[in-house]
C-alpha cells in the first residue's frame, strides 16, 4: 500500500543555476549585472551606504528598565540568619540606611520591603517602606513592631 504523503509530495527538481541559457538561470545566474551584490560571499543588510547605520544611531539600552524601582526584598528568615550572626542588634530600629550601613541590601536600594517567609524567634522593630500582611502578622505576634513610611 502506498503511503498518502509520498503520493501528495510534488517532487520538484533543484533549480542548478549557471547551466546554460535555455535553463532560465544560466550566465549570471539570476544576480544580474556586476556590482557587489553580483560577487560571492557579500553581506550588506544592515549597511546604509555610509550614513550612520540604525543600531548605531540608537542609544544603547540593555536590560536596564526604565520603570524599574530599586526595591530591597528582605525575609523574616534572613533577618533572623543576620540576628544569629550578630551583623544587626535587636536593641536597634531596622531601616534601610542600616541595613546599607552593614552592607546586607545593596546601597542603591531605594525602598526596603519585608516578606514573612521564615519563622523569627527575636523581638525587633522595623521600619520599611513595604511589607506583606503575613511579615507584620509574624512580628506583631512575637512582640515586635513595623512602621510603614508614607
Amino acid at each position: 500500500m502506498i503511503k498518502l504523503n509520498n503520493r501528495l509530495k510534488i517532487n520538484k527538481p533543484k533549480i542548478r543555476v549557471g547551466r546554460g541559457i535555455g535553463s532560465g538561470k544560466g550566465k549570471t545566474s539570476g544576480r544580474g549585472v556586476k556590482g557587489q551584490k553580483s560577487r560571492s560571499g557579500v553581506a550588506i543588510k544592515s549597511f546604509e551606504g555610509g550614513q550612520m547605520p540604525l543600531y548605531r544611531r540608537l542609544p544603547k539600552r540593555g536590560f536596564n528598565s526604565i520603570s524599574k524601582k530599586n526595591i530591597a526584598i528582605l525575609n523574616l528568615e534572613k533577618i533572623q540568619l543576620y540576628i544569629d550572626k550578630k551583623n544587626i542588634k535587636t536593641s536597634e530600629i531596622i531601616n534601610t540606611d542600616t541595613l546599607i550601613k552593614s552592607k546586607l541590601i545593596n546601597k542603591n536600594s531605594k525602598k526596603l520591603k519585608i516578606l514573612g517567609t521564615g519563622i523569627i524567634k527575636d523581638k525587633i522593630n522595623i521600619e520599611a517602606d513595604l511589607a506583606s500582611k503575613s511579615a507584620i502578622e509574624k512580628l506583631e505576634k512575637i512582640g515586635g513592631s513595623i512602621q510603614l513610611k508614607k
